[in-house]
Formats: structure tokens, C-alpha cells, sequence
């Protein structure tokens, strides 16, 4: 297990770094504590894709946003991952807040952000119907959109792995050795070499830093904690909906999703527990109360599931992208917060160019950039489905019922390159368990399925891994 490069987490930005470094002729291994790719903050976020005016003119958060979002339409058609440029809309609800959008489309413009728009109350109720009567403007962004976070990381993953990308799972790294040539990268079991390292690690780069004695990057935990309601309710609102950011962060938002579900939070909280994602019902009344201000018909009753993530906040307040002072063949991409999701896509392609411009490697002339777009039976017509089903009757059998999931479905996201291997890992990659009753219909097949696929016994199958088992014995 030698490689040129090891890109260390497998979120969104450590995904789409290792398929921009399948460009070339080296070895890369993906590296990932979890059990699956996209376990951390990449599947638990606001799935905004920024329009780039919040950030401070000259940072790398300015200049990566307004690139990155620019350039994720394209990505994701050739990734087969749903994108909808929606637009977004910043509410403000004073006079003092009217100006705040003043200085945000000022921003935005310096930041080279197009189609800037301040809208009065007319024009603005004329977008959101459902927007509070105290609104008195909004800044418009056109070219802010929504996209799967989730989805986006295993798209980026598989076809890095179709290209050549060792994916190494249940792989904590917890001791780093450099001989003055490469690294040896171990977990207290096994070990590889790599001549490089991209730290990716989200709210544990500097922990991943710390191991070759850089002690440069502090990364605090950012809470939020989200509600997300059924698709009955997901035409509330028709664009991305902001209240005025503050020293915290964007704020409140209420946003449809890709999928047609309706988006309520994040909370802003700073934490120490990098491991805490746990909801508590104070920060989630605060959440609604909060994003009643904005959309006041908002109630629990449509509310779904809830759910925290953490942002990996750093005390420079920008992106840290660049070799350590501590060895310049470890790169770290640190502080990567929101406009991160944003962002990746030009983050993957500038930590690419740190790498291409100290190596030089040649190109590979074989590469594949495209991901085939995986079955989505809900989407299809009936001439469509009857096609498929008698070609492969598997997907003519429902599993989930609340999001019309097949078998077939499922059965591909555990084949699929860097498949499924846990029920969280299938519901990311086909919805199942993600409807009204949240699993509760499907769960115990999609756990079978699982368990014949794999070749394992059913009391194997875990929700995400490590000890988090479904089923501990089987009963008589």
C-alpha cells in the first residue's frame, strides 16, 4: 500500500480532490474513518449552493464560492446529481436591515457575484407568497442554487474510484511518521506510505495536523440543528429564503430541497464535542421561531425527522488551502465552513494545482470525468418503468413506499463503485428510509437486502458502521 497521495476524509472536498488527482498517472488512496464516504458535515448541512456575496472581497472564501458555484451546474450533470439554480433571497425586516442588503450587493459585486438585485415588498411577495408581511426588501441572487451535499460526495467518490482511486474505509489515522521522503500513515493495525498527504478532514484537521507537529490550525465545532418537513409542505417556499447574516453565520433559512422537501434552520452553536450531533428540543423551538419570521405559516405538524451537523470553524475566519510550514508535502484544506459545500468544486481543482505545480504529473489519457446518473424509478414514466422492469424485474418490487424506492435501486447502490455497505450508506444514495414514516416501513427489508448482497449474516447489517448493529442475535 504505496501511494503518491493520500487525501485524508472523504466529505465533499476530500471526494472531489481525489477524482481531480485521477486526472493523472499516480496512485491515490481516499482515506476514511467511517464506514462510509460523506459521514461527517457533508451530509449535514443547509445543501445551499451559495451566491457568493456574504464573503469578505480578496479572501479564498470570496474568490472559491463565486468559482465553485459557477461551476457546479456543469459538475453535476456530468455527475448524474441533481442541481436546481433556484436563486436565493436576504429578507430584511428594517430599515437598518435594508441597508444591510446595500452593503451585501456591494460586496457581491466586488466579489464578481452576477445578476444582484435589491427587490422591494411587491416584487418580493411576487417570488414568495408566503413571505411574512413585516418583509420590507430583499437582496436577489439568481445564480444560488440547491443541490444534494450528500449525493454530490458519493458521485465525486465513485467515479474517482472508476478512475483508479483506492476508497479505504473504517480507517482512523492516527499516527503519522515522515523518513524525509514519504509518510507512513497508520491506524495502530495497519499501515501505508504516501508521498503526499491533503489533509481533508473537516472539524478534525487539526487534530490530522497535530500529527506531523503542526499546531497552526484550531478548528471549533459549529453546531446547527435543523428540522426538515414532508414534501407536502415544500412549495412554502420557492427560493432560498436568508434572514441578515450575522458574526455567526448566514442564519435562519428556509429553502426546498432537491427532492422536494422543505429546509428550517441551522442553529449556531460552538461546541467542543466533535462528535455531538445530537438535537435538543430548546435549539430546534428557536430554529422555528426563528424561521417563522420569515415564513410565519411554519408548524411542527409537517416536521419529519431533525438533525445536527458541525462546521469546522477556524479562528483566521477563512479557508486555510496550502502546504504546512511543518513539511510542504502535506497540504492542508482546513476551516472549510460555509460557503464550503459551495466552494468544492473550485477548492478540489485549486488544491489539485498545489499538487500539479510541485510534481508535475503526466496525465492519465484515459480519464472517464462522467458518472452514469443512477436508476431514479420515482422519476420515471410508466412506459419508462415498464421497460425496466422487464428488463431486471427487481425494480419492479417497492421497498420504500413513501419515496418509491425498488429493490433493483438498492441492489445498485450496494454494487456501485464504493457501494453501500450499511442502511444509512443506502438511504443516502436512494432515499429509502428518507420519507414521511422515516424507515419504518422499510428499514427491516432494506436490511435483508443488505445482508444477501453482502454475503453476510442478517445480524451483521449495521446502520453506519463500527458497533451501531441493527439486530444483535436471532431469535427463535
Amino acid at each position: 500500500m504505496n501511494y503518491d497521495v493520500a487525501v485524508v476524509g472523504a466529505g465533499v472536498i476530500g471526494s472531489l480532490t481525489a477524482r481531480e488527482l485521477s486526472r493523472y498517472n499516480i496512485k491515490i488512496a481516499l482515506v476514511e474513518k467511517c464506514n462510509d464516504m460523506a459521514m461527517g458535515t457533508s451530509k449535514a448541512n443547509s445543501a445551499i449552493v451559495h451566491a457568493g456575496f456574504d464573503a469578505k472581497p480578496g479572501t479564498l472564501k470570496a474568490k472559491l464560492n463565486v468559482a465553485g458555484t459557477a461551476a457546479m451546474p456543469e459538475l453535476c450533470k456530468t455527475l448524474g446529481v441533481p442541481f436546481k439554480p433556484i436563486g436565493s433571497l436576504v429578507v430584511a425586516f428594517s430599515d437598518e436591515e435594508t441597508e444591510t442588503l446595500g452593503e451585501l450587493l456591494e460586496r457581491g459585486v466586488k466579489n464578481g457575484v452576477p445578476g444582484l438585485e435589491i427587490y422591494d415588498a411587491e416584487k418580493l411577495r411576487e417570488l414568495e407568497p408566503n413571505i411574512s408581511n413585516e418583509a420590507k426588501a430583499a437582496l436577489w441572487a439568481p445564480s444560488a442554487g440547491i443541490v444534494c451535499p450528500y449525493e454530490l460526495t458519493i458521485a465525486a467518490a465513485e467515479n474517482a474510484v472508476v478512475n483508479g482511486v483506492d476508497f479505504i474505509r473504517n480507517f482512523e489515522v492516527k499516527k503519522i511518521d515522515f523518513d524525509g521522503s514519504v509518510f507512513t500513515v497508520s491506524n495502530g493495525e495497519k499501515e501505508f506510505t504516501a508521498k503526499y498527504i491533503i489533509n481533508a478532514a473537516g472539524v478534525y484537521c487539526d487534530e490530522i495536523a497535530a500529527l506531523i507537529g503542526d499546531t497552526s490550525i484550531h478548528t471549533v465545532p459549529r453546531k446547527g440543528e435543523y428540522m426538515l418537513c414532508d414534501k407536502s409542505v415544500g412549495g412554502l417556499a420557492n427560493h432560498t429564503i436568508f434572514q441578515c447574516p450575522s458574526k455567526m453565520g448566514k442564519g435562519i433559512l428556509v429553502t426546498p430541497t432537491v427532492d422536494g422537501n422543505l429546509l428550517i434552520g441551522p442553529s449556531a452553536l460552538d461546541i467542543e464535542d466533535k462528535d455531538d450531533v445530537s438535537t435538543t428540543s430548546d435549539a430546534l423551538s428557536s430554529v422555528l421561531q426563528t424561521a417563522k419570521k420569515s415564513v410565519p405559516c411554519l408548524t411542527t405538524r409537517e416536521v419529519i425527522t431533525s438533525f445536527a451537523g458541525l462546521r469546522a470553524h477556524c479562528d483566521r475566519d477563512d479557508f486555510i488551502i496550502e502546504p504546512s510550514e511543518k513539511n510542504p508535502q502535506f497540504i492542508n484544506v482546513a476551516g472549510i465552513e460555509s460557503p464550503g459545500l459551495s466552494s468544492a468544486p473550485a477548492i478540489a481543482e485549486y488544491v489539485k494545482d498545489i499538487y500539479v505545480k510541485a510534481e508535475a504529473p503526466e496525465e492519465k489519457a484515459d480519464f472517464n470525468p462522467v458518472r452514469e446518473e443512477p436508476v431514479r424509478f420515482r422519476h420515471m414514466s410508466n412506459a419508462e418503468r415498464k421497460a425496466l422492469i422487464e428488463k431486471n424485474p427487481a425494480y419492479g418490487k417497492i421497498i420504500c413506499r413513501c419515496e418509491t424506492i425498488t429493490e433493483g435501486e438498492i441492489i445498485d447502490a450496494i454494487k456501485a463503485p464504493a457501494g453501500a455497505r450499511d442502511v444509512d450508506g443506502v438511504k443516502r444514495r436512494t432515499r429509502a428510509g428518507m420519507g414521511r414514516c422515516q424507515g419504518g416501513f422499510c428499514g427491516s427489508k432494506v436490511v435483508e437486502i443488505l445482508a444477501k448482497e453482502l454475503g453476510v449474516e442478517i445480524n451483521e447489517i449495521t446502520k453506519f458502521g463500527g458497533n451501531s448493529k441493527i439486530l444483535y442475535e436471532r431469535t427463535k
